[in-house]
């Protein structure tokens, strides 16, 4: 058993930040499951939104995110992450962080994105999350107080209840169980407090912008432990992934349109207007669904994304990495329009959370992707997540800092260690393989950016056999990195089928073919998802 103060699971803005809040009071073991790298800060493009500058005001930029999360954005989380927005972004700047700078070489230059009524997102051009993510490790691999594990995979947490430690009557989170992925044997590694930062879920679709590694796998956790799950129907499709069958979930950032960029079909007409009277500056909701909808129409396979009345050198400076991997697929954006579909993006539920960034079993945060918290409601406000993210890791490090007399006093548990008992090795990946791309196909399929109550039904019952397979799997075969990620795939895949069929309006990203407008006497509220309480009385 291994042993440790704050265990972080996940490297991304949200853990390394924190680790950075706490590692002057505590001794912190942050786990990955590959290179610490490999995140979804380290694929973001826009970057990060705040009141940066004069012309721009917190009140606008609050009423930017309230309009964007259709009435479910809990309105005093807004105004506090907003309001402590621009302090955050400041230092960052000041651990390293190169946003930037305005061609005045005064303040930074500030991006346009859709949804926002003015410039306020500070970027590193279109590498801004791969920016943040580099001075993030270069301050962790200085303190000495940061342990930082690679290819280590949480697999379960350790609760109370469920471990036999300690006072039966108080349920606490003790730490987790974590595959080492390089012995494959499976590690008890304690924790005072534990926090998942473990990014979102996107791999449960066929087509996503995420990283290999955004298999839901906090959520999973969190729910199997007995954890609050919330708003799982919010599924945020990015409007505009590159469309090329060579080229692995790269996306457009939001910022071309930003900058201008205009969404045309084969014929080279413009057609965001027809859907949304903000045309191509609608919010991702809007944008997607007018795409969804112009493919569906025409038949086409994909919509272009218009830059090219733009000068060539602004484009490849602005972009460099867009266009760069455009041209090396054969598209010159300074010259001919970029194939785009949308595809999934970020989930805007989670675990649910309080303004410190506890969850409902004690012991236990989230924080960035992972986490509901309030912010985004029911559609995320392009380059919001990033700020969320810093903002509830300050907090989060504020909580433990004043309370850590009282948590350092927590006493470690015996524990038992993973039992394998007649478990065996898997011999044919094809087992994992075939339920992992039936999943991802159905859900595409069935659960994605416009739905049908009919379509739900059926595909809940569809899926059903594949989850029971998987649950055999799971018990009779050694754990496998695979394994564990399917595992985990499948229960967020059904928390998200259930969650939108509970919801029979169409607000944010929930789209109802059945029930295309609001209900608000029914659910204008979260839909919170429990373990034992199936549905959470509301």
């Amino acid at each position: 058993m291994f042993t440790t103060d704050v265990l972080i699971i996940g490297s991304g803005i949200a853990g390394l930040s924190l680790a950075m809040k706490v590692a002057d009071f505590s001794r912190v073991t942050v786990v990955t499951k590959k290179a610490r790298v490999d995140t979804a800060t380290n694929l973001a493009q826009g970057g990060i939104a705040a009141v940066l500058s004069d012309s721009d005001s917190l009140d606008s930029h609050v009423r930017d995110t309230l309009r964007s999360g259709d009435g479910l954005c809990d309105e005093r989380i807004v105004r506090m992450v907003v309001e402590e927005g621009p302090e955050r972004v400041l230092e960052l700047m000041e651990m390293g962080v190169r946003f930037q700078a305005g061609s005045d070489g005064k303040g930074l230059d500030l991006g346009m994105e859709g949804g926002h009524s003015c410039r306020r997102v500070a970027h590193s051009l279109d590498l801004t999350g791969r920016e943040i993510e580099r001075a993030l490790i270069e301050q962790v691999e200085k303190h000495g107080s940061i342990e930082v594990l690679e290819d280590h995979l949480a697999i379960d947490l350790l609760v109370q209840s469920k471990v036999g430690a300690g006072d039966k009557g108080e349920e606490r989170c003790l730490g987790a169980y974590v595959l080492n992925r390089t012995t494959g044997g499976v590690e008890v590694r304690q924790a005072k407090v534990t926090v998942l930062c473990t990014g979102g879920c996107g791999k449960v679709y066929l087509y996503t912008t995420n990283p290999d590694i955004a298999t839901g796998d906090g959520v999973a956790m969190a729910f199997r432990a007995g954890a609050r799950v919330a708003n799982l129907e919010f599924v945020q499709f990015h409007p505009t992934c590159f469309y090329n069958p060579l080229a692995k979930n790269f996306l457009i950032s939001e910022a071309v349109r930003g900058e201008g960029g205009e969404l045309v079909n084969e014929q080279g007409v413009a057609f965001m207007q027809k859907y949304d009277s903000r045309g191509d500056l609608a919010t991702r909701d809007a944008v997607a669904r007018g795409i969804d909808a112009e493919m569906k129409e025409s038949g086409a396979d994909c919509v272009y994304l218009d830059l090219t009345h733009r000068q060539a050198d602004f484009i490849r400076d602005r972009f460099p990495t867009i266009y760069s991997t455009c041209k090396r697929y054969g598209v010159d954006i300074t010259r001919e329009p970029i194939p785009v579909v949308p595809a999934a993006h970020y989930m805007c539920g989670g675990v649910q959370v309080d303004e410190w960034g506890q969850t409902s079993i004690k012991s236990l945060f989230s924080l960035g992707e992972t986490a509901s918290t309030g912010l985004h409601g029911a559609n995320r406000l392009a380059s919001n997540s990033l700020l969320e993210a810093v903002v509830f890791a300050h907090r989060a490090g504020i909580w433990l800092k004043k309370n850590w007399p009282d948590i350092s006093r927590l006493p470690y548990q015996e524990i038992r260690g993973w039992r394998v008992g007649q478990a065996r090795s898997i011999e044919e990946n094809v087992l994992i393989s075939h339920n992992w791309d039936q999943i991802r196909r159905l859900m595409w399929n069935y659960v994605g950016i416009v739905r049908r109550e009919k379509r739900l039904q059926l595909v809940r019952r569809r899926i059903q056999p594949i989850f029971q397979e998987i649950r055999e799997h799971f018990h009779d075969f050694l754990l496998t990195p695979d394994l564990v990620e399917l595992r985990n795939i499948a229960v967020v895949a059904e928390l998200i089928i259930r969650s939108a069929e509970y919801r029979k309006e169409s607000r944010g990203l929930h789209y109802m073919v059945d029930y295309p407008t609001h209900d608000d006497a029914r659910f204008k509220r979260d839909t919170v998802f429990t373990r034992d309480e199936q549905w959470e009385k509301m």
